[in-house]
């Protein structure tokens, strides 16, 4: 891929799809030096940053917290690049001696990795940085697509802008009277579903529910989480209460995406729990973004909510998107065995209400 900031411009490839192909590409279009471009948390992680200098802006202080960039060897081998971006593939590896301190991640680095985020990759990549002369050959050439940075971060800016777009009646088997209307992001992105239940009075609070899309829970019936059993029974409360409405948002794995979500999976099963699973992957605790919700409450006239959560971070984020919560409604399911350990890490570090 090749980006294109203002008069500047680099080539990137997702650090996780790195090849003996697209990396000798990369050389023989490029005489500038390889850089790996991690996230923060992933940095970290391998050891390759310390936790201390990064919480205190040492190393980065306009980006703390975001992306870091970090020179690598012209003979590094494919393998290694991917292994800096995998810890399923690194774990317990000793990280390689890849060069000096990391330093802060310019604008198109940082748009390589908020690249790879969107595909759905981990949020690593490896970038060259192009001479005019190096990137208008490349430009002749067409072998990259090419894409205005400006038009990665432009993406999530578009997250709230919601077009109802198609709805339907769609008997449930705990309600019956329930219809099923889908909004589709201006960013392209998936599309979220409302489930509005009986005929909720507009004027008075709603009861509503935010529901992440969980494919392995909601579907397979998972016993790793509470998600199933969060669904179904939202669904079974609104309808005994007289109605209200369950938004069903497309934020696989908290935001990151269900093969990540199974990257996840794969480092809590060797010690990690949730939390740490997903900084370990180069994530932040939680991706998710309330935005659309919030859009979503508007656009079916409710903006005064009792929320079935037990999720704090959810009232302040539809509060700060304007949408008033009255009452916060609990929605606790006994654990089953096997997602002891994931409630506690819900209760103990992100401080939900179990």
């Amino acid at each position: 891929m090749l980006l294109q900031d203002g008069g500047a411009a680099l080539l990137t490839v997702a650090a996780e799809l790195v090849s003996d192909d697209n990396l000798r590409q990369l050389r023989d279009s490029a005489r500038g030096a390889l850089t790996v471009v991690l996230t923060r948390r992933r940095a970290v992680a391998l050891g390759l940053a310390p936790r201390e200098a990064l919480a205190a802006g040492a190393i980065m202080p306009a980006v703390a917290g975001t992306a870091i960039a970090i020179a690598v060897s012209a003979e590094l081998s494919p393998e290694v690049i991917r292994n800096l971006a995998d810890p399923a593939a690194s774990l317990g590896a000793e990280p390689p001696g890849i060069g000096p301190v990391p330093e802060a991640a310019d604008n198109g680095a940082l748009a390589a990795v908020r690249l790879a985020k969107m595909a759905a990759l981990l949020p690593a990549a490896l970038v060259v940085r192009l001479s005019a002369a190096e990137a208008a050959l490349v430009r002749r050439r067409g072998d990259f697509a090419a894409i205005e940075t400006a038009a990665i971060f432009a993406h999530d800016a578009a997250l709230g802008g919601l077009t109802r777009i198609a709805e339907a009646r769609v008997p449930l088997a705990d309600a019956e009277n329930a219809r099923l209307i889908a909004f589709r992001p201006g960013n392209g992105g998936s599309e979220h579903l409302a489930i509005l239940i009986g005929t909720p009075d507009r004027a008075a609070p709603v009861l509503a529910r935010l529901h992440s899309e969980c494919f392995t829970g909601d579907l397979l019936a998972s016993l790793r989480c509470d998600c199933g059993d969060q669904l179904r029974g939202a669904i079974a409360a609104i309808a005994q209460a007289g109605g209200g409405v369950l938004l069903y948002l497309a934020q696989e794995g908290r935001g990151i995406g269900l093969v990540n979500k199974l990257r996840a999976y794969q480092l809590q099963d060797a010690g990690f729990d949730t939390v740490d699973a997903n900084e370990q992957l180069g994530f932040d605790a939680d991706e998710r973004v309330y935005l659309p919700a919030a859009e979503m409450l508007r656009q079916l006239g409710f903006g005064t909510v009792r929320l079935l959560t037990n999720n704090p971070d959810k009232v302040a984020a539809l509060e700060r998107y304007g949408i008033r919560i009255v009452e916060r409604v609990p929605h606790i399911f006994p654990s089953n065995g096997h997602n002891e350990r994931y409630l506690r890490t819900k209760a103990t570090r992100s401080g939900h209400f179990l």
